[in-house]
């Protein structure tokens, strides 16, 4: 694929993401910590384990830029690995259930509306990154995963995995939205 085009696809994706996030801040407290059953996550808890993604890859993406003496790519090649991890991460018809990391999971944490914004935050900074990486190859830069250090996915195939993780837990959240309908 085209580095240019994917980096596009990716800002176009984040763009809807902060919209979609932005409604959110309409929602009172009771709407936003709703659940389903005590071990579903509220609203907030979907955001707050993106958050903590987030406080993960951001850092390092960032400094992975900045550090790279490598040149942009034409062409963007996805790795096995990426690519897997990528795709296994976007929403199905019918939700495959994944566990989550004990340190990622913030079931019962005590939360508020600033969560909303730190996700907001959180999605400027990957829009400014996502535009830092026109500047470097995505197949050469290497980022560290969040299962292992030992792991490790070309910048691209990290970009395609946080933002299809992110859309993977905002739909988690429209299906919280429609069961709060019927409450």
């Amino acid at each position: 694929m085209q580095s240019e085009k994917l980096t596009q696809t990716l800002l176009e994706q984040t763009r809807q993401i902060i919209n979609q996030a932005e409604k959110l801040k309409l929602y009172d407290l009771n709407k936003l910590t709703w659940k389903e059953n005590k071990t579903s996550w509220s609203i907030l808890e979907c955001l707050e384990h993106l958050n903590l993604y987030g406080d993960f890859y951001l850092p390092q993406i960032e400094s992975k830029i900045e550090n790279s003496t490598t040149k942009a790519d034409i062409v963007f090649k996805s790795g096995i690995l990426g690519n897997y991890f990528a795709k296994s991460m976007l929403p199905k018809e019918k939700l495959n259930k994944m566990e989550t990391f004990k340190d990622k999971n913030p079931l019962n944490a005590n939360l508020d509306k600033t969560v909303i914004n730190k996700f907001i935050n959180q999605q400027i900074k990957l829009l400014d990154l996502l535009n830092q990486s026109r500047n470097v190859s995505l197949n050469k830069v290497k980022i560290q995963t969040s299962i292992s250090s030992l792991i490790k996915l070309k910048l691209g195939d990290t970009f395609q995995f946080l933002i299809n993780h992110i859309i993977r837990h905002l739909k988690q959240i429209d299906r919280i939205q429609n069961a709060l309908k019927n409450v």
